[in-house]
């Protein structure tokens, strides 16, 4: 390469900004279609048992004796098979990635007791009176 040339290569790149970004400094913009970390909302859940079935991996096991939602993130693969299955729409995919970890663990989530609607009492039975009209 001549001098000239790599001399003006390298005056071009000395005023450029860099190519990269500062991670540490300026955070990450995510996507909107990036699949990060299952999140759940445990107020709408009622442990139907149906993202346990569908999760390829068996990363997720619901108790419903135990009222509890468990998922093991080093086995999810967040494909979300999971979400798409819930029919409540309790899941979620997050935008982020999940933080590395150094010990596996599993993340329980208690799903509060919600006790069903009453169901309504059938209505009494009018007498034969009331609707035969006097002739």
């Amino acid at each position: 390469m001549k001098p000239l040339a790599m001399t003006k290569l390298s005056l071009r790149n000395l005023f450029k900004a860099p190519a990269t970004v500062a991670y540490p400094v300026v955070p990450r913009t995510y996507y909107p279609a990036t699949r990060g970390r299952i999140l759940i909302e445990p107020t709408t859940c009622n442990l139907c048992v149906i993202c346990d079935v569908r999760c390829p991996t068996k990363a997720i096991k619901v108790d419903r004796k135990g009222q509890t939602w468990a998922i093991d993130r080093l086995r999810c693969i967040q494909c979300g098979a999971c979400v798409e299955a819930c029919p409540r729409k309790c899941l979620a995919t997050g935008n982020q990635y999940s933080e590395p970890v150094t010990a596996k663990s599993i993340d329980v989530v208690p799903i509060p007791f919600v006790p069903p609607p009453p169901k309504p009492k059938p209505a009494a039975p009018e007498s034969n009176d009331a609707k035969t009209s006097p002739v």
